[in-house]
């Protein structure tokens, strides 16, 4: 099975590290750490999955990846 894309950045207006499901409207997280970020990120992943599912909305498949860009020669 596949699993959500986690993009994991250090944002310098918050002073730590964000970790977010591009495929799972506004699931994010905020960490100290980028260990941190991905520990929460995961939290917040299950509860999102729960909450769609006891409200009886639809699930995304995971699809999202991000671009892979190649510098020119």
């Amino acid at each position: 099975m596949k699993d959500y894309h986690i993009n994991l950045f250090f944002s310098e207006e918050d002073g730590g590290w964000i970790a977010d499901i591009p495929d799972l409207a506004y699931c994010s997280a905020f960490g100290e750490t980028p260990e941190e970020a991905l520990r929460e990120i995961q939290v917040a992943k299950s509860l999102w999955l729960e909450t769609a599912r006891e409200d009886e909305r639809p699930i995304p498949e995971p699809k999202y990846r991000p671009a892979i860009y190649q510098a020119a020669s």
